[in-house]
């Protein structure tokens, strides 16, 4: 029979009749809390009632009980409590379907610590997933993790591993203006401006299958974003916010992009202000596999002189080079792209140093022009650059 408890400042412990040592204490709700295990003598169970006895102190308790549900409960209920987008909610579904269940939904939330977390990413990867898979799948685990925190779960994020939230992508290709025509005109006409609005103003592909004909505004050489498509995996369209309330912009068209509007509005579009701009010739709204294998995409980027595997994505990619070639400041290239943060931003403007060679050029320029005009005025010493 086990031995009666141990009276102690804080807490009680008491011998079982195997030997171990079982440590409790009363939480400040007044329940009895024990250890989640035994201990082999009464020193080592005493400093665990120390640490708990230091937690209360610190303001720092939780109660154990609440960490105690499973993480793949908790997920699933964190998916449906926050505000995502239906093509979001589908893809965190499939990420905790396919990568993150088989290894984590059985466990509770409190022994789910940064060693279980190294050794399920090492689990993807070794598995073949791709780096884009485990890093998108670390990146909902962690914040479905910052959740517990915020509901006193567990005392401490587990997940923190540097640099395991990105995924090192291969160089996408930029076209040249002149490739961008070439592909439009490959295109054809109905989808001609379809390919240079995706280049020139840097909307993303659902942005542009959403706009209505009040949404361009020609005398403002300019469109605003309001909405998006997004297409879920059975196919099915669903009208949505942007990306962020960043994505909600008027975005400036050059005038180069005017007059082409200007045409297919007047052969492509219904009158009615609602009417979409960009439809088949049926009507309906481009959907990506249908799209590209309707207009040949594989056949057309190779005759416009584009590597094979460009992407219509990489138009918008070449739309913000174009933007951040310009001189556009990281503000300017932030409200164009419809990004709340710098980080893409910056991608693009420590990429482009065509525009730094230019200044370069152009300063040489200025700095010969003082130079000669100090020694015609009899400045002595002042070398001359050569341009």
């Amino acid at each position: 029979m086990a031995n009666k408890p141990g009276k102690r400042q804080f807490g009680y412990v008491r011998t079982l009749k195997s030997g171990r040592i079982q440590a409790s204490y009363l939480g400040p709700d007044g329940i009895r809390r024990f250890a989640p295990n035994t201990f082999p003598d009464q020193t080592s169970a005493g400093v665990w009632l120390t640490l708990r006895q230091a937690d209360l102190i610190r303001g720092e308790w939780n109660d154990p009980d609440l960490g105690r549900i499973l993480f793949g409960n908790y997920a699933e209920r964190w998916i449906e409590e926050h505000e995502l987008s239906p093509r979001t909610q589908e893809l965190y579904r499939a990420l905790l379907r396919l990568h993150i269940d088989p290894f984590l939904g059985r466990k509770e939330l409190s022994k789910i610590g940064p060693e279980t977390v190294r050794k399920w990413r090492q689990d993807l990867q070794d598995g073949g997933r791709s780096a884009d898979a485990v890093a998108k799948s670390y990146r909902l685990v962690r914040a479905i993790m910052a959740t517990a925190v915020d509901d006193e779960r567990i005392k401490r994020n587990p997940c923190r591993i540097k640099g395991a939230d990105t995924a090192a992508r291969a160089e996408r290709p930029v076209a040249t203006v002149k490739q961008v025509y070439a592909l439009a005109d490959a295109i054809g006409p109905r989808f001609r401006v379809f390919i240079l609005a995706a280049a020139f103003t840097g909307l993303r592909w659902g942005e542009l299958i959403a706009l209505r004909r009040m949404d361009v505004d020609l005398d403002d050489a300019s469109i605003r974003v309001e909405r998006s498509m997004a297409q879920l995996s059975g196919g099915k369209l669903v009208v949505k916010p942007p990306k962020s309330d960043a994505g909600i912009r008027t975005v400036p068209i050059p005038a180069v992009l005017v007059e082409e509007m200007q045409t297919h509005l007047r052969e492509y579009v219904e009158p009615q202000a609602e009417s979409l701009v960009f439809t088949g010739p049926r009507g309906g709204t481009p959907k990506r596999g249908s799209w590209r294998s309707t207009v040949r995409w594989t056949a057309k980027v190779r005759e416009a002189g584009l590597p094979a595997g460009f992407h219509f994505h990489d138009l918008r990619h070449t739309g913000n080079h174009l933007a951040s070639k310009s001189g556009a400041s990281t503000r300017e290239l932030m409200h164009r792209m419809g990004h709340g943060s710098m980080r893409a931003a910056l991608i693009y403007q420590h990429k482009t140093d065509e525009r730094a060679r230019e200044i370069a050029v152009r300063l040489n320029e200025v700095v010969a022009r003082e130079a000669k005009r100090d020694d015609d005025g009899g400045a002595a010493g002042v070398p001359v650059p050569t341009t």
